[in-house]
């Protein structure tokens, strides 16, 4: 039998608006600025010409709103999986710019001990586990046609790492996951056969 071939596009969400520039993690009401509409509609009008049959994305709104354009550009609504979440984060809401904020107290220090875990957050095993089950049901909703899963960062990183059995911790500066950009994994029935990244909006 010929191997049905599937594509699922993990994409991080648009720029958020986020003027106290805090670490807002799973905070609920931080939407997308005027920048990162604009990001979500530029990835929207690549994805026009693809042949996407399933759109799911993170429950937070800034999630749902990338999203949006992308579902409607194919006459499909947006499904919600939870497990394309946020990570966990103790310094959740919370400044932590280097030299100011939560990282400047001592007594936060001790959340700081193992980065590779990490201590401060959501296990990145954690992580991979859940991102992974996402897009597996995002393919198998998907099959022989395109998927599109809207997530954040350290998710879809992490999702990255464990797919091309790379180690889960990294420095977050090393993350290949900017803004709106799409990590794209090629399947040949249940088989990941390839990835790919792209950004698609800019930067």
């Amino acid at each position: 039998m010929t191997a049905i071939p599937t594509v699922v596009h993990v994409m991080r969400h648009g720029e958020v608006h986020n003027p106290e520039k805090i670490l807002y993690g799973r905070l609920p009401d931080y939407h997308l600025s005027e920048r990162g509409r604009a990001q979500a509609a530029r990835v929207a009008e690549w994805l026009a010409s693809r042949d996407v049959s399933y759109v799911v994305a993170s429950p937070l709104e800034r999630a749902q709103e990338t999203a949006a354009p992308i579902a409607a550009a194919h006459g499909l609504a947006v499904s919600t999986d939870p497990e394309l979440i946020e990570s966990e984060n103790i310094f959740e809401g919370q400044r932590v710019s280097p030299g100011d904020g939560a990282l400047r107290d001592p007594r936060n220090w001790w959340h700081l001990r193992n980065p590779r875990t990490p201590s401060w957050g959501e296990p990145y095993s954690h992580i991979a586990e859940r991102m992974k089950r996402a897009v597996y049901r995002a393919r198998e909703a998907a099959a022989g046609h395109e998927a599109v899963c809207v997530s954040h960062q350290l998710p879809v990183e992490t999702l990255r790492r464990a797919m091309t059995d790379r180690p889960l911790h990294h420095f977050p500066t090393r993350r290949m996951c900017n803004l709106a950009s799409v990590t794209s994994f090629y399947f040949h029935d249940g088989d990941c056969v390839g990835w790919g990244y792209s950004e698609l909006a800019g930067q």
